[in-house]
């Protein structure tokens, strides 16, 4: 039997990039609450979209309660829906 190599990958100098963990604040030490607004909002863009995981680095548990806390300070008019 004839056995070719496997053809090697070119990178055509591109160099890879390893980009850091992003850790979650509200796992390390931040509070969550409906009430700071300062909070809130960098997690939101302009438009008053609530921006996702990717994004913001949150974990799943505290995106899920991010969320709740945005739609809530929306009812209680300390946000914008826009």
């Amino acid at each position: 039997m004839n056995f070719t190599p496997a053809p090697r990958r070119r990178t055509f100098g591109r160099k890879r990039v390893f980009r850091r963990k992003k850790i979650c604040s509200f796992c390390h030490s931040q509070s969550l609450d409906y009430l700071d607004i300062k909070v809130l909002q960098r997690y939101t863009d302009a438009r008053a979209r609530i921006r996702s995981r990717r994004r913001t680095g949150v974990c799943a548990k505290h995106q899920r309660k991010l969320s709740s806390a945005i739609k809530k300070a929306r009812e209680m008019a300390l946000l914008p829906y826009k």
